[in-house]
């Protein structure tokens, strides 16, 4: 393999998510929180996240790093429904 095409790899991020192992090539090693509730598709208002055993509040989320090896628990509310 020449050197040009051995620099042609795709870093994937490995992180947890619920207690679930999952792998990103959409995050960029400069991911934030923000990042990956975008890749998540997540609504932002409608989300509340801890990462690493610590709460992230919605203002901290553009600032917060995301790195290889994190946990994180996100809890995504959902309305809707009578009370009989």
């Amino acid at each position: 393999m020449s050197a040009a095409a051995s620099c042609w790899y795709i870093q994937l991020m490995h992180i947890v998510i619920n207690g679930q192992p999952r792998d990103f090539a959409e995050l960029p090693g400069s991911a934030t929180v923000a990042d990956l509730v975008s890749a998540l598709g997540l609504k932002g208002d409608r989300v509340a996240i801890e990462q690493n055993g610590a709460i992230v509040t919605r203002g901290e989320w553009p600032g917060a790093a995301v790195h290889d090896g994190d946990k994180f628990e996100i809890i995504h509310f959902v309305g809707g429904g009578v009370l009989p």
